[in-house]
């Protein structure tokens, strides 16, 4: 059965020894984004001020040192929770945090612990219960549904949603919260998920006309293997691979995958709206993909979108302002593809369980890689090579088959 889950991620904790300087100046020294994309320039034109950005997650502790007095309201939406969407729920409870600290962590001095993207954006959490059987007085589908329209109602300006169905189709109930938050105008953000984590093609909510979907790129701004996914409703792409963020216990850890992506994209969002407070959320989006780097592609591709995120120009550069969201239109979706006499999507409108995807596979070692095949070899090697086996193998039988047979028929004409 399909199921929706929190986009899970490779996380390793790290340790640090020595002072408290030095552990929080190698914290920040492992945030390699902040200057190799542009966002410290950035942060001359804005920090986020003024904007709002929902989390909707396993929950945000608003009182580890980076996120304190960033989180200004929160729901629970699970049941299990508290009330201020602050107790992490779910088989992953660290999730949300890490997330909230990459968009919006204040770090923990001049120069010290993790910085979000948008250092000065407020911060809103609803936990939603990810995992089976946690208790959860909802379906996982109706959680979302609910989380969805209660950010929008208790005024957020971006939703960041590090999460996937599994599924590209989604149930009733999510027409009605997007098309609200559309209505409302509500930027949302959504991870594409991760190839190596079992994701191969983007998922709901990210298959939505008019959700800014996320893939993720290495240390080289190359598409990530693992810690990505691919699919044609994939807007931009960010980093996705050795982020750094904050636990629920202020610890920190590096982590991999789009689930990190996004509230990248979520952050440099909150910039643009920031920047740009009169500005629909169809021009931020539109901000943002036309910016962006296509990295030597035709845009949109599968694996980049519109192209890499390039803060710098979205907040500084001249982009014609548009009418309607260039993700296109999940009304018109709904008009098409809800008609009373259309038969319903298989699995469409069933509840589905949310739990975590499997984490993609730590990086293998030198020596392991020349010995594992890898996609290359198996497209380019290993079947050329047994393709040119088996036809090999066919042809052999078949003379030794037609060598058998003329054997008997001379053998048969000389008696």
């Amino acid at each position: 059965m399909a199921r929706a889950a929190a986009v899970a991620t490779v996380a390793t904790t790290i340790a640090l020894v020595g002072a408290a300087p030095a552990h929080a100046d190698t914290v920040r020294d492992l945030e390699y984004w902040l200057t190799d994309y542009g966002f410290t320039t950035a942060w001359n034109t804005t920090r986020g001020e003024g904007v709002t950005v929902a989390i909707i997650d396993t929950g945000v502790n608003g009182n580890v040192a980076e996120l304190r007095g960033a989180v200004v309201g929160g729901t629970d939406v699970s049941g299990i929770g508290s009330p201020d969407g602050q107790t992490p729920v779910g088989d992953d409870p660290n999730h949300g945090t890490m997330v909230a600290s990459l968009l919006a962590g204040r770090g923990t001095g001049e120069g010290n612990g993790v910085i979000g993207i948008a250092p000065q954006a407020d911060l809103l959490t609803v936990s939603v219960a990810f995992g089976q059987d946690t208790g959860a007085e909802k379906s996982n589908d109706d959680q979302i549904a609910e989380a969805v329209k209660w950010a929008v109602d208790s005024g957020a300006d971006v939703i960041n949603m590090s999460l996937t169905r599994n599924t590209r189709d989604w149930p009733e109930s999510w027409d009605e919260a997007f098309l609200y938050a559309f209505e409302h105008d509500v930027v949302i953000v959504a991870a594409a998920g991760n190839r190596g984590s079992g994701t191969s093609e983007v998922g709901a909510p990210a298959t939505i006309p008019g959700v800014l979907t996320v893939a993720g790129v290495d240390k080289e701004k190359n598409a990530s293997f693992d810690a990505s996914s691919q699919g044609i409703t994939i807007a931009v792409a960010a980093p996705s691979e050795d982020l750094v963020g904050v636990l629920p216990d202020g610890s920190y850890v590096q982590w991999s995958g789009t689930s990190a992506a996004a509230p990248i994209v979520s952050g440099l969002a909150a910039l643009v709206r920031s920047e740009y407070p009169e500005l629909s959320a169809a021009n931020v989006i539109e901000r943002l993909i036309r910016t962006a780097d296509p990295h030597g592609q035709s845009v949109p591709s599968p694996l980049y979108g519109w192209g890499i995120i390039d803060p710098v120009p979205a907040l500084t550069a001249d982009v014609p302002e548009i009418e309607d969201n260039p993700l296109g239109s999940l009304a018109a979706w709904i008009t098409l593809h809800r008609r009373a006499d259309a038969p319903t999507s298989e699995g469409g409108d069933e509840s589905q369980e949310v739990v975590p995807i499997a984490d993609p596979p730590l990086p293998r070692s030198d020596e392991a890689k020349t010995l594992l095949p890898t996609a290359w070899t198996l497209a380019y090697i290993t079947v050329p090579l047994s393709l040119v086996a088996g036809f090999g193998t066919l042809a052999a039988l078949l003379g030794i088959g037609a060598t058998r047979h003329t054997r008997r028929t001379v053998r048969t004409r000389e008696q």
